[in-house]
């Protein structure tokens, strides 16, 4: 026995492995209903019962030699072996591979799968992922008058079936939550057009949507504004596609705000 052999398992004495830890191993040998895997000084580790049948379509081109990670889900079965899963371990790579793309700001193009009032459903990977109207850019933002619920949703269901290109805003994986962002692509060109403008500047524009909170102003270049309720003049009946003049009160977070009065 190797120096390096001695030295790993007297690591996994030291830290033996847990569940919810990502494990790799051969496979050894397949049942019927069953997958047996040698995990080497972690023991033997057995895929069965409803998680055998969850990944019997990913199980079934794998062989006794060829290589498998799982997840440990229990320390030890009736038969003394250690308790896996496969949906498990795929489940857990591809959050950390979200994660990563998250990190590096990477860009995806999803097809939208459903929408609802709030916004759309895109599935990444096997993920369902949100995103919300609020992270639309200003082109596919459902302009409806009075911001009828009802009316957003039909006009967000347009949109399904369509591809979109998105980064990832949020994560959670323990609440199972993918937050995205289409405004988030275009981050740093709208970033270096915000440059252009300082607050107390008098801009022109047009209304682009209208909310029970504020209303929307879209002006050069494709920059996008809020113009909070208290900014707008009592008995001012805004609609879509109207030209106004709105000065900017403040610019924060990538976020501008604007003014009415």
């Amino acid at each position: 026995m190797t120096v390096k052999t001695l030295k790993k398992i007297k690591t996994e004495i030291i830290c033996p492995p847990k569940v919810g830890e990502i494990i790799e191993g051969t496979i050894i040998n397949r049942a019927k209903s069953a997958l047996y895997v040698d995990l080497g000084s972690k023991g033997i580790g057995v895929i069965y019962g409803r998680e055998f049948f969850d990944s019997k379509a990913s199980l079934k081109n794998l062989k006794p030699g060829d290589p498998i990670s799982t997840k440990l889900i229990g320390l030890e079965t009736e038969d003394g072996m250690r308790e896996l899963s496969m949906v498990g371990a795929n489940q857990e790579m591809t959050w950390k591979d979200l994660a990563e793309t998250q990190e590096k700001q990477v860009t995806l193009e999803v097809t939208v799968s459903s929408a609802n009032k709030g916004g759309l459903l895109c599935i990444i990977n096997g993920i369902q992922g949100f995103l919300p109207t609020s992270q639309l850019l200003p082109e596919h933002f459902p302009k409806v008058e009075g911001a009828d619920p009802a009316r957003i949703a039909i006009e967000l269901q347009k949109m399904v079936g369509s591809k979109i290109k998105v980064r990832i805003f949020d994560l959670n994986p323990i609440e199972n939550k993918l937050i995205l962002s289409e405004k988030a692509t275009k981050k740093e060109e709208l970033e270096e057009k915000m440059l252009k403008f300082k607050p107390g500047e008098t801009i022109q524009g047009e209304i682009s949507g209208v909310t029970s909170f504020g209303a929307f102003l879209i002006f050069e270049g494709g920059l996008e504004g809020l113009v909070p309720s208290s900014e707008i003049p009592e008995k001012t009946d805004l609609k879509i596609g109207q030209k106004v003049q709105a000065k900017i009160t403040e610019i924060a977070n990538n976020k501008i705000y604007l003014s009415l009065k």
